[in-house]
């Protein structure tokens, strides 16, 4: 019997484990005029950085929630605008280089770990569009 309770103690580790470890997924939303992300579970501290066609660049920070892009000025260029998003995750790691560590009370031995991804969305006469998804037959 107690076999039988520590092989379904190890089994349901075993189960539990992986969808405790797996990385945030946040997923890309838009409307006209704006671009923000879905399933912002254990994300914080989070920097966009949007570069236009024309290379202007943008940074959206926030430190809760998901940050938003909006479209802005009466000027607003078309084709494909690019983006980088990065936050901290509630997950730590240890730090492996000591300087890093802060200075007194504020001294640490764990960071967050990094999450980082990166996208695109297109501007058409001056909103954002869902890009064709063209099929050959």
């Amino acid at each position: 019997m107690r076999h039988a309770v520590t092989l379904a103690a190890v089994l349901a580790l075993g189960l539990v484990a992986p969808a405790a470890a797996q990385a945030p997924q946040p997923v890309q939303q838009n409307n006209s005029n704006a671009i923000w992300f879905e399933n912002w579970i254990g994300l914080r501290n989070a920097q966009m950085r949007i570069v236009a066609p024309d290379g202007t660049y943008h940074l959206v920070e926030a430190e809760s929630g998901t940050p938003v892009f909006q479209l802005t000025g009466t000027e607003v260029l078309d084709g494909v605008w690019r983006y980088e998003l990065s936050a901290a995750t509630d997950k730590e790691e240890k730090i492996k280089n000591p300087i890093d560590n802060g200075r007194g009370e504020n001294a640490r031995d764990t960071i967050a770990v990094p999450f980082y991804t990166s996208g695109q969305f297109v501007v058409s006469r001056g909103v954002i569009v869902q890009p064709e998804t063209i099929v050959e037959e």
